[in-house]
């Protein structure tokens, strides 16, 4: 079954029993080089395995870019 989540400010439809790290590997972003806040807060790496999205939850993620 799919649910309705935010990520970015743009609606996507993902599986219900999707993690962050899930959700990263689906949208094929590296996630050594990001952060992301899960409804208005942050999630550590560590738990990205571990932490589910339910209907409704507002994903950001931001990259992080080198440079000089």
């Amino acid at each position: 079954m799919a649910i309705a989540i935010t990520v970015n400010g743009e609606p996507q439809n993902v599986d219900d029993d999707v993690t962050v790290l899930a959700l990263l590997r689906k949208l094929q972003i590296d996630p050594e080089h990001v952060a992301v806040e899960l409804d208005r807060r942050i999630v550590k790496a560590p738990l990205w395995a571990s932490t589910a999205l339910r209907q409704g939850s507002q994903v950001e993620i931001v990259q992080f870019v080198g440079g000089g």
